[in-house]
């Protein structure tokens, strides 16, 4: 019995030091504009266990400094879909999505093109 203990206490001591309190991670979210980029962060700093978050509107990486026994990839998405953003993990729900300002309508095609234009004009 001695040693069943042990080895739960092993195991659950183990178990709580395996989760990373600076992890260093970075997640793919839909977005076209710098609005995208000041709600995104925002979403994902607001999420407690959230560091840092920093979103490229060009490769669309959100990088990200969580304490994971504090939060998630899946409870940051969440968040961000909540807002109006995709992530590989979670989809915005239409309601969600149509929240979004009419210039950040990243699935809409025209709006994706009308941003390509914008960077070439040295936006």
């Amino acid at each position: 019995m001695k040693k069943i203990i042990l080895i739960f206490t092993v195991l659950v001591t183990t178990a709580t030091f395996a989760q990373n309190k600076n992890l260093k991670t970075s997640i793919e979210v839909d977005g076209v504009c710098g609005m995208c980029k000041d709600r995104i962060e925002k979403a994902a700093i607001r999420t407690k266990g959230v560091k840092s978050a920093v979103w490229n509107v060009d490769t669309h990486e959100l990088k990200l400094i969580i304490d994971e026994r504090k939060t998630s990839i899946k409870v940051i998405s969440k968040n961000l879909a909540s807002v109006g953003h995709d992530t590989k993990e979670i989809k915005a729900t239409e309601e969600q999505y149509n929240s979004v300002h009419p210039c950040c309508k990243y699935r809409d095609e025209d709006v994706k093109k009308d941003h390509e234009k914008g960077k070439g004009d040295g936006e």
